[in-house]
């Protein structure tokens, strides 16, 4: 379980250094530092921007265990895409962010 999780904050950091690229070059500025965007849904995806520091509770970690699952390495919208209902996790970063 620790290998599986460090392959997810490996991906995790991989896409905040695209990001990162992505802001320096003004592709990306509607995702502020400190923050990631990802896309959320079953079938329609929206794109959310949630702080990094949510990357650390293991509620979402479980759900990037998801999108690896489903995705490995190759995310069908060019960022993360995570696939969970969208009110879910509207409910669970909420409870995140609001704790953090």
């Amino acid at each position: 379980m620790g290998i599986h999780l460090k392959s997810i904050i490996v991906q995790a950091k991989q896409i905040l250094k695209l990001q990162s690229h992505l802001l320096t070059r003004n592709l990306s500025s509607d995702v502020p530092k400190g923050h990631l965007a990802v896309y959320v849904g079953e079938s329609q995806r929206k794109r959310f921007v949630v702080p990094v520091s949510v990357l650390n509770h293991p509620s979402f970690q479980d759900l990037l265990l998801q999108a690896e699952e489903e995705f490995g390495f190759h995310h069908p919208m060019g960022g993360l895409t995570i696939p969970c209902n969208e009110q879910a996790f509207l409910e669970l970063t909420s409870q995140l962010v609001n704790v953090s």
